[in-house]
């Protein structure tokens, strides 16, 4: 379900979305396209099917390939954003990576894989927005985190750790950049009801257990986190910072 628009309140603002080719982070886009905002759509696969639907829509976009675990290359993602556009007002990067294996017999390189992956290219994302950020004076940084990390969710300990790191980096990150005109939050995602979640062995019985005991009894959708996305976008959020926001139906944590 989608909120009403804001009558374009992103007009001429320009966003980069990472892990954009499909799923919430088109959703992501197209959402924020709505809004009238020009788009930066970076995936390390081939994002070019939601830069045609973003332009389809009558918004701006460019697309790039990008393996954000390597500095150079979320530069690269940046560098076109300027040469592009001249300015980057919004920042949305959902990249994560997850595997499901007793804690006992977790390889440590899965382990450095799911750091790498999750908290290294936030890492470098965000660091390199921040310079033009502050040259302007506003920003808005949306980072992702998940509701495993209030569950403690089995077999997932690698990713709940590295899904907790997201959460401190941005409670941290607030404190330094807000003086700055730059907000920073992430949002606390609830198990979708994705094809990859039903078909998992771990995940697909826990999404059984948990919409029962959510307040509102269904799935989260891509539109419904989106929507908080373009929310935390607009300009007159610029009071929220350092926050993490759960979008999960309230489910019931015990």
């Amino acid at each position: 379900m989608r909120i009403e628009s804001f009558e374009r309140g992103l007009a001429d603002r320009v966003a980069i979305v990472t892990g954009a080719a499909i799923g919430n982070g088109r959703a992501f886009c197209e959402r924020l396209a709505e809004e009238g905002a020009r788009l930066v759509v970076a995936d390390l696969v081939d994002p070019t099917a939601t830069v045609e639907a973003v332009q389809a829509a009558g918004s701006q976009a460019v697309g790039i390939r990008a393996d954000l675990t390597s500095a150079a290359d979320a530069q690269r993602v940046v560098d076109l954003a300027l040469t592009t556009y001249g300015r980057i007002d919004i920042l949305v990067h959902n990249v994560g990576y997850y595997s499901e294996e007793p804690f006992e017999l977790l390889d440590y390189d899965e382990w450095k894989r799911t750091m790498t992956v999750t908290l290294d290219t936030a890492f470098h994302m965000i660091q390199a927005v921040l310079p033009s950020m502050k040259k302007a004076g506003f920003g808005r940084i949306i980072t992702f985190s998940s509701d495993t990390v209030w569950l403690g969710t089995p077999y997932l300990v690698h990713y709940v750790t590295a899904k907790m790191g997201i959460i401190g980096l941005t409670r941290s990150l607030a404190s330094e950049i807000g003086r700055h005109g730059i907000t920073i939050n992430t949002i606390s995602v609830g198990l979708t009801a994705t094809q990859s979640a039903g078909e998992s062995p771990v995940l697909s019985p826990i999404l059984q257990h948990i919409l029962p005991t959510q307040a509102v009894h269904r799935a989260d959708e891509p539109e419904d986190i989106a929507n908080v996305v373009a929310f935390l976008a607009f300009p007159a959020s610029g009071i929220i910072t350092g926050q993490t926001i759960n979008v999960d139906g309230g489910v019931a944590r015990h």
